[in-house]
């Protein structure tokens, strides 16, 4: 089903490259590239912080616990493989995810600089 203009601003992709660009549709392209970085800043604060992680527990002296954190329990890990395991993996899916959203912000921060542009010119 098709929305009405009004209800869902239209990407620049969605409209013939002649036509004008509208002060809503910047304002859309920038809220949308603000809301990117600011996905792109939280996720790479994960990968960070499960990277400092997976580093101090490679370092931890084997005899003394570690604990992780479950909602307000810190609970004493018993098998640490496991552990690393989880959070190696959970550092991909981070990564993978962070890869996806620095290409998008890319695209969208080319995408403003053509509207910008365009808008000023007319």
């Amino acid at each position: 089903m098709h929305q009405s203009r009004s209800s869902c601003p239209e990407t620049r992709s969605d409209r013939m490259s002649d036509d004008p660009i509208t002060p809503q549709e910047l304002q859309a392209t920038t809220q949308e590239l603000q809301l990117t970085r600011s996905q792109v800043q939280a996720v790479a604060s994960q990968v960070n912080e499960i990277s400092l992680t997976l580093e101090a527990l490679s370092t931890q002296d084997e005899s003394r616990p570690v604990f992780r954190a479950v909602g307000n329990l810190l609970l004493e890990v018993g098998d640490r493989e496991t552990l690393a395991k989880d959070l190696e993996e959970s550092k991909v899916v981070f990564e993978s995810h962070l890869e996806r959203l620095v290409k998008r912000e890319s695209a969208l921060t080319t995408q403003y600089g053509e509207m910008v542009k365009s808008f000023e010119g007319q």
